[in-house]
C-alpha cells in the first residue's frame, strides 16, 4: 500500500497507528511525527515542502475525519452515490462525488472497483472474398473416442466461407503450409491471413508478449515471398470469426462421421473434401460487395515456397550432410564445381528433397531411403582413430618411400626412353 492509503486507513479506524507504523517499517517516534503533519497539513504534510507550498485547496483533517466517521457509523451501507448525496443534503458537505470516492477507497471503507474495459463492437465484415482469410485449428475429439485429433480450418471473413477443412495429428509448419498452398493453387493469392500466435506463425520471444516481426517463422517466410500480409491475434476474442465456426464444427462433424461409421483420419478427410461444400451452402453468407479479391498465381515456385529451408555448404567431394545421410551433388553446366558452395536444401511437404543454388534446382530426390546414400563407417577417420594408429606405429614412412620409389624410377626410366629413342 502506498504511504498515504496506510496513514488513511489508521485514521478511518481500520488498523491502529502501532499498526501502521509496522507496515510502513517506521518506527512509533516517525509515525507519531506523520500523524501530527497528518493533522495539521492534510496529504501535503506527508510530503517534502522545502521547494513549494503546500495546496491551498487542501481538505481540512476535520472535515475528512468527519466524513469518514459518518460513513462508518450512519452510512455504512450506502454506495458512493447516495452517500454522496446524503453529505449534501442533510449535513452541507459538498464536496465532489470524486473526492468522496476516493477518500472511502483509501481508507478502506469501500472496495476499489476493477476499471471498466473499453466498449467493444463487433468488426465488420470484409466486403469482397480475398482481402482477409483466418487459419485455426481446433483440437478436439473428432472421433468421439479418446483420439485428440487438429481440425485445420481455413475460411474467408467476408463470406464465412470454408476453403480448406483438414484433420492431422498436429498443428504443425508442414500441415499449415499444406493448408494455405491448397487455397493458393485453388483460389489464387490473397491479401492477409490472420491466425494466432503460434510458433509456427510467429515467434514471441515472450510468452503472451508481442512478437517479434525481425525474426521470421518457415510459415513467415513463405507468407513473405508470396505477398501476404500476417496478421497476429492477441485474444481469443479476437478470432471470434473463427471461434463460433469451429463451435459449428464440434457440433456437427462428430456426429456426421458416426452415422457414416467413419473411424479413421484417412477416411475423414475424404468426407471432408466433400462435406465442405454441405457446410458452405448452410452457413455462408453473401458479401456486401460484388467482386473478388483472388488473384491466380501462375509465375511463382510454389514448390519452393512451401517447404522447410536448410543451408548447406558442399564439401570438397561435391556432398551434403543432411540429417544421417549424404546426399551427392551432380555436376552442372552453370559451374565446374560446387565445392565450397553454400547451397540450399529444400524439404517439400511431400517427403522428397531438392538442392537449389540460387535460380538453378542442382538436384532432386525422392524418399530419403531410395536415393540418399549412407556415409560408409570408415569414410573419414576420427580423431580417436589417428591416436591409435600412432601409437601402433603405422608405416607411414615406409609407404612414403615406397612411393617415391616407384615414382622416381618411373621418372628415371621415361627420360631414359628420352635419352635414348628407338632408331
Amino acid at each position: 500500500m502506498k504511504v498515504q492509503e496506510v496513514i488513511m486507513r489508521a485514521m478511518a479506524k481500520q488498523i491502529t497507528w502501532w499498526q501502521a507504523a509496522e507496515i510502513l517499517g517506521v518506527s512509533t517516534r516517525t509515525i507519531r511525527r506523520r500523524r501530527r503533519d497528518w493533522q495539521k497539513n492534510g496529504f501535503d504534510g506527508l510530503y517534502d515542502h522545502r521547494w513549494k507550498r503546500p495546496s491551498p485547496k487542501r481538505v481540512a483533517v476535520k472535515e475528512l475525519e468527519k466524513i469518514l466517521e459518518l460513513y462508518r457509523e450512519q452510512y455504512s451501507d450506502f454506495n458512493v452515490r447516495h452517500f454522496h448525496e446524503k453529505l449534501g443534503e442533510e449535513h452541507g458537505i459538498h464536496y465532489s462525488y470524486t473526492w468522496v470516492k476516493n477518500a472511502l477507497q483509501a481508507s478502506g471503507l469501500i472496495a476499489v472497483r476493477r476499471k471498466r474495459g473499453p466498449h467493444r463492437r463487433r468488426r465488420p465484415r470484409r466486403p469482397i472474398p480475398g482481402m482477409l482469410l483466418h487459419i485455426d485449428g481446433s483440437q478436439h475429439r473428432w472421433f468421439q473416442d479418446e483420439r485428440q485429433l487438429d481440425l485445420i480450418v481455413i475460411l474467408d471473413d467476408a463470406t464465412s466461407e470454408i476453403y480448406y477443412a483438414q484433420l492431422v495429428d498436429q498443428e504443425s509448419t508442414r500441415t499449415v503450409m499444406a493448408a494455405i498452398r491448397h487455397v493458393v493453387e485453388t483460389k489464387g493469392w490473397f491479401s492477409s491471413l490472420y491466425s494466432d500466435r503460434a510458433s509456427h506463425f510467429f515467434h514471441t520471444p515472450k510468452a503472451g508478449g508481442r512478437i517479434d516481426t525481425r525474426e521470421r517463422t518457415e510459415v513467415g517466410r513463405a507468407l513473405k515471398e508470396l505477398g501476404i500480409e500476417p496478421i497476429p491475434a492477441y485474444s481469443p476474442q479476437a478470432r471470434g470469426r473463427s471461434e463460433r465456426s469451429f463451435g459449428t464444427w464440434q457440433g456437427r462433424l462428430p456426429q456426421e462421421l458416426r452415422i457414416r461409421n467413419i473411424r479413421t483420419t484417412e477416411k475423414a478427410n475424404l468426407f471432408l473434401r466433400t462435406y465442405i461444400a454441405e457446410f458452405n451452402r448452410k452457413f455462408a453468407v453473401p458479401a456486401t460487395q460484388p467482386g473478388t479479391a483472388f488473384v491466380p498465381v501462375t509465375h511463382l515456385n510454389l514448390d519452393r515456397i512451401f517447404s522447410v529451408l536448410h543451408e548447406r555448404v558442399v564439401a570438397k567431394d561435391n556432398t551434403i550432410q543432411f540429417g544421417n545421410h549424404v546426399l551427392q551433388v551432380p555436376s552442372t553446366r552453370f559451374r565446374a564445381t560446387l565445392a565450397g558452395c553454400r547451397v540450399t536444401v529444400y524439404e517439400h511437404l511431400d517427403g522428397t528433397l531438392s538442392i537449389g543454388y540460387g535460380p538453378h534446382t542442382v538436384a532432386q530426390f525422392k524418399a530419403p531411403g531410395e536415393t540418399m546414400e549412407r556415409r560408409p563407417k570408415k569414410a573419414v577417420e576420427s580423431a580417436a582413430a589417428v591416436e591409435i594408429r600412432k601409437k601402433r606405429g603405422f608405416p607411414q614412412a615406409a609407404w612414403k618411400a615406397q612411393n617415391a620409389f616407384h615414382t622416381s624410377h618411373s621418372l628415371g626410366r621415361d627420360s631414359n626412353k628420352r635419352a635414348n629413342p628407338k632408331p
